[in-house]
């Protein structure tokens, strides 16, 4: 049996050793760090701060482009056509205009320039003749009847019905027309329609606009057609929505646009409805809390000055 006084020797020799490595390495014990001094507070200042939003109206790309593009100089009204000693006219032209690139009075009405010239072939367009530039073209030239062999009624019919709602391949089947038929016919009254829509939509009067973007998945996933999983997949790979603005109160769309939700499309709607409106006209408009509509709605109706700084007392 081992005597406990052998453990006595050799726990002293584990102290010293201790001590000896702790001298060498100079491991120095912790000392307590004084605490860091407190700092002063910051005297508040009394100068005026600036404007932490918007300091400057911001621009818009479409009323720069406007700016820079000189307006060409108006043409000259040429002088109207004298009148004749023959037998008054019955026919009344004075709606129509000559097309031909070439003539000076091409673009003006009533100059007593254009003259009937009967129905060619039978036909049920009017032929007209120009006494400025000699030319022969007929009534219905640059509409959408014309080349047409269909009749104007069937046309307008189609039409009709593809705006109430009714499909391509339905009202191809009612009006027994081919379907690529309709849809040229669609294409091809696509851009006077919209044409003669800006020129009626012009200087509007209204009390209040309602802004929103539309997406036509939600209305899907409403009903229960698609998924909630499905309708995230198409906004992801296609955020494009329908931006509309429309008066609450007659129900007149005066902007109809498709883009994503970005400033630059806020810029371009808001721009097209300061187009539509009166000069005089501003009125409230409501959003569905973009951000984006702030900054488009400030560049055309904001006004931004510099107040005169009052001395304080």
């Amino acid at each position: 049996m081992v005597s406990h006084l052998f453990y006595y020797p050799l726990a002293l020799c584990a102290l010293v050793w201790l001590f000896v490595m702790w001298y060498v390495t100079g491991a120095k014990p912790a000392l307590p760090t004084p605490p860091a001094p407190a700092k002063p507070k910051r005297k508040r200042s009394t100068e005026p701060k600036a404007f932490a939003g918007l300091t400057h109206k911001p621009p818009c790309a479409l009323c720069e482009q406007a700016t820079r593009e000189s307006a060409p100089a108006p043409p000259v009204r040429p002088a109207p056509m004298p009148p004749t000693n023959r037998r008054p006219r019955t026919v009344d032209t004075s709606r129509h205009f000559c097309p031909h690139a070439a003539c000076d009075y091409r673009g003006w009405l009533g100059l007593n320039n254009l003259r009937s010239n009967g129905h060619p072939s039978g036909g049920p367009w009017r032929q007209l003749h120009c006494l400025g530039c000699h030319g022969y073209f007929l009534e219905h030239h640059g509409t959408l009847f014309h080349g047409k062999q269909a009749a104007v009624e069937l046309i307008v019919r189609v039409l009709a019905c593809w705006a109430e709602g009714l499909g391509i391949r339905a009202t191809a089947r009612v009006f027994e027309v081919d379907p690529n038929t309709v849809l040229e016919w669609l294409v091809e009254a696509a851009e006077p329609l919209r044409a003669f829509a800006a020129y009626c939509r012009c200087d509007v009067h209204v009390r209040q606009l309602q802004l929103d973007e539309l997406y036509a998945v939600l209305r899907e996933v409403k009903t229960g057609v698609i998924s909630k999983d499905e309708a995230i997949k198409r906004l992801e790979r296609s955020p494009c929505g329908i931006w509309t603005a429309l008066d609450p109160q007659s129900k007149l769309l005066l902007v109809i646009e498709v883009g994503t939700r970005t400033l630059e499309m806020a810029q371009r709607m808001v721009h097209q409805v300061v187009q539509r409106l009166a000069p005089d006209c501003v009125p409230l408009c409501l959003t569905d809390g973009l951000k984006e509509y702030g900054t488009a709605l400030l560049t055309h109706f904001g006004y931004f000055g510099c107040n005169p700084r009052v001395a304080r007392p």
